[in-house]
Formats: structure tokens, sequence, C-alpha cells
């Protein structure tokens, strides 16, 4: 399971559970909120407190799309906030943010 500290759990397990074609589990009166991605994937949790640590996430979500710009734009539609193209030979990327600032990264596959 990766957990993520928010100010609202059930607004952020709602958009990342929208993005990883996820479903909410279980929503404990919105303060611990479960997002199972599906048979074979990570659970996603998002536990609510007064003061999410401030600074750049030592640990982040690596997606993978089919069509990356494709992907992308749907991710800028629903809130995600564009932080940087990236690339090196042979691949291709772009760090996005989630509403919280939890940052992210979009790639084609390999």
């Amino acid at each position: 399971m990766i957990t993520f500290d928010t100010t609202d759990a059930l607004a952020l397990g709602q958009w990342w559970a929208r993005q990883t074609g996820g479903t909410i589990t279980e929503d404990n009166d919105g303060w611990f909120v479960l997002v199972s991605t599906g048979p074979g994937g990570p659970m996603l949790a998002f536990q609510k407190v007064d003061d999410p640590t401030p600074g750049k996430n030592r640990i982040h979500l690596d997606l993978v799309a089919a069509d990356r710009e494709e992907g992308v734009a749907r991710l800028l539609a629903d809130g995600a906030t564009l932080v940087a193209h990236r690339e090196m030979p042979g691949l291709h990327w772009t760090t996005l943010a989630d509403p919280d600032g939890n940052q992210f990264c979009v790639s084609s596959p390999h």
C-alpha cells in the first residue's frame, strides 16, 4: 500500500481513483480512504493530517500511458499541474503534481 498525507483524504482519494481507474473500498468518515487499483495493483491510501510534510515528496508514482501526451492532457484537465517535460536517450516522461502537490511521472511504454 502507498499512503499519502493530505488535509482532504476523500477528495484526494477520489481524484486518484479517477486517474487509476480504481475504486474507493473504504472511506472511514474521510479521515482514512483506501483506493483499490485492481487485481495485482497497489492499494493507495489517503490519511487526513492537520499539517502535511512540506517540500518535495520522497516517493512518487511512475505511471505508464499508451499515449503519453493524451494521458498527460487528461490528467491536466482533471486538476493535475505540469512540473516539467523530461527526456533522456530512449525515454521521455512528464512530471506532474496532483491537486495536493504530490509529484508523479507519466511515461510511454518502454
